[in-house]
This record gives structure tokens, C-alpha cells and sequence, in this order.
């Protein structure tokens, strides 16, 4: 395990892969893993970083908040069609929830309870907060094999997508120009964050938590009344709360809870999870492209997974690959702030039933 710690610090050194969480991730599975050190045992540091911070849920949240006060909603606001790729990204999460359970009857060694399947299938959402937040809440043992899945896939979007989204997109549709958005005034803006925190409490309160957050940084950002609170917010806290969050999971990667056959289908299934819910998006773009008047590029739908931004920039990536003239970027941000909501609904649709 001190060698797995080794090679996600090279990964986050020199490949570049989410640098901000594999180098703490690395560096406290190193940590955890010296013998006779007791660093990740009762009454070590890290022992404490991860009762206080992920045993509670705490870390996540603050992060949560922090994501928030950097989140633009208006290409969403300006587009709320839009919401509804974010909301078909999420397939992969309930998909690869039904695949988990199927794999602990076929496979001898692996032993998926429920909660255990749905803390797996969040991964499906690439959102590292919510699946830490998820399987803190319903599968701690759990915790350092599902957030290792979630955070490499996040930092593999920009290998993993391409090729779904070519795939299943001709090179006439890669090559759709969308209408320019219309400008959104701050007062929406401000109002959407309080709608929908609204929405949230009275039909799913059980995603108050993520959502309130969420929707507090975000406020914090439109305002414009509190813009020390929204810089320390989205700087100075969230960057502190990520390296002892990044240290916290770290220290679950024990010898002992990591390396068997359990964590080695936690991460095939991650896999899964994630090419499902690019899938989803991409396919339910190319539906609404034929049954709306205005058109739409279907690759903009691969942004309904939570990996912000960066799944919204390969979307303009491979578009400019069909089109130089062809900038999706702010598109792909509907969708992609969208998903950040649905996979927050979707954790509390699973605590809500388990």
C-alpha cells in the first residue's frame, strides 16, 4: 500500500491527475501504512482528521460549499432545458447500483450489501464530495476504495469521455452550433439558490444537507455583498478542508481494507458507472436534438456528470476537434452545474430509502 501511495503521487505530480486531492490521498496512505507508527490507530492524527472531518460528513459539506461559491448557474438558467441532461447522467449511479448487487451473487469473495451497492453507484455521478458524504453515511468500510474510484475517474474524464461521446455522435451532429444564451440578471441568479433550497426541503429533505451547502456558497458568490465570505469560502477554507480531507481518505487505504477482491470490483464498477452516465447524457441530448426546434449538439450531455469543469472543457474540446469555429463551453456548463445538483438528489434519494 506504501507503493499505491507512491503511485498516486506520482499520478498527481507528474501526470497532473486532480493534483489538490491525489497528493494528500497519496501522502496519507503512505502515512498509514508505516508500520508500527500508528499514525491511522486510535489516538494518531490522522485517526482524529478522519472521526472529526469524514466520520461526521463535515469535510464534504464545507466542500461542498466551497464548489457553490465557484459555480456559475447561469448557462443553466439560461438554457433550463438543460437540467435534464444533468438528470440523465445519473443513470450510471442507479445502473451501477443493480450491477453491484449482481456481482456479489455471481462473484465468490465479494459481499455488496445494499448500502454498500449504492455507495458504490454514486461514482456513477463523479462527484468525490457526495461519494464520500455517501459512503460515510451507509459504508464506511468502505470509504477508501469508493473515493479512490470516484477521484481517478473524475481525473480521467479527459480519457474516458472522448471516446463514448464519439461513439454515439456522427460527425454531422459533433458539428452543431447552438444558439447564443441569453443573459441572465443577477436577480435570478440570487433567487435560484433560495428556489431551490426551497424545492429541496420540502420533497427531499434528506439532501438538505448537500444541497444547502451547495446553494449557501453559491449565494454567498451572487449577492455581491459578502465578497470576503465568498473568497475565503471558495479559497483559503476549501483548500485547507481538502488536504485534511484528502488525508482522511488516505488513511483508510490500509493494507488490510484495500487490497482484496471487493476493492478491485468497487473499481470496475466505478468504471461502469461513469461510461453509463456519459452514455446517458450524450443519448438523451440526441433525443432532444430531434424533438426540439432548437438545436442542440449532443455532446453537450456528457457534461451532466459532476466533474465541474472539467467534463464541460472536454465537451468543447472534442467539439472544436469538429468544428474550429464551434465553442461549447458555456453549453456544456448547463448541464455540468446540473448534474452537480443530481447527483446531490440522488444521494438523497438513496439515504432517504436506506
Amino acid at each position: 500500500m506504501i507503493s499505491v501511495g507512491l503511485i498516486l503521487l506520482y499520478l498527481g505530480i507528474f501526470k497532473g491527475f486532480e493534483p489538490l486531492l491525489l497528493v494528500p490521498i497519496g501522502f496519507g496512505a503512505i502515512l498509514s501504512n508505516i508500520p508500527l507508527a500508528g499514525i491511522a490507530e486510535p489516538g494518531g492524527i490522522l485517526y482524529y482528521i478522519y472521526e472529526v472531518g469524514i466520520q461526521t460528513g463535515v469535510f464534504p459539506l464545507l466542500i461542498f460549499m466551497g464548489v457553490g461559491a465557484l459555480t456559475d448557474f447561469g448557462p443553466m438558467l439560461a438554457n433550463p432545458i438543460t437540467i435534464l441532461l444533468g438528470g440523465a447522467a445519473q443513470l450510471g449511479i442507479f445502473a451501477t447500483l443493480l450491477g453491484a448487487l449482481w456481482l456479489s451473487d455471481l462473484v465468490p469473495g465479494i459481499n455488496f450489501s445494499l448500502r454498500d451497492a449504492a455507495s458504490i453507484g454514486i461514482i456513477g455521478g463523479a462527484d468525490g464530495p457526495t461519494a464520500i458524504f455517501l459512503a460515510s453515511k451507509l459504508s464506511p468500510r468502505l470509504l477508501g476504495s469508493i473515493a479512490i474510484a470516484a477521484y481517478s475517474y473524475m481525473a480521467l474524464v479527459p480519457l474516458i469521455q472522448p471516446p463514448i461521446m464519439k461513439w454515439l455522435t456522427t460527425e454531422e451532429e459533433r458539428k452543431i452550433r447552438m444558439v447564443q444564451l441569453r443573459h441572465v440578471s443577477k436577480l435570478e441568479k440570487i433567487i435560484l439558490p433560495l428556489l431551490v433550497l426551497g424545492i429541496c426541503a420540502t420533497l427531499l429533505p434528506s439532501a438538505a444537507p448537500l444541497i444547502g451547502m451547495f446553494m449557501l456558497g453559491n449565494l454567498a458568490k451572487e449577492c455581491g455583498v459578502v465578497d470576503r465570505l465568498s473568497d475565503t469560502i471558495k479559497n483559503s477554507l476549501m483548500y485547507t478542508v481538502i488536504i485534511f480531507l484528502g488525508l482522511a481518505v488516505g488513511s483508510k487505504l490500509s493494507a488490510d481494507k484495500f487490497l482484496n477482491l471487493e476493492t478491485l470490483g468497487i473499481l470496475g464498477l466505478g468504471m461502469i458507472a461513469f461510461s453509463i452516465g456519459t452514455a446517458g447524457g450524450v443519448l438523451m441530448a440526441k433525443l432532444m436534438n430531434r424533438l426540439t426546434k432548437t438545436p442542440i449538439n449532443p455532446l453537450i450531455g456528457a457534461a451532466g456528470v459532476s466533474a465541474v469543469p472539467m467534463a464541460a472543457r472536454v465537451v468543447n474540446k472534442v467539439g472544436l476537434e469538429a468544428n474550429p469555429q464551434n465553442h461549447l463551453i458555456m453549453h456544456a456548463m448547463g448541464p455540468n452545474v446540473a448534474g452537480v445538483i443530481g447527483s446531490a438528489v440522488a444521494a438523497g434519494v438513496l439515504l432517504a430509502l436506506l
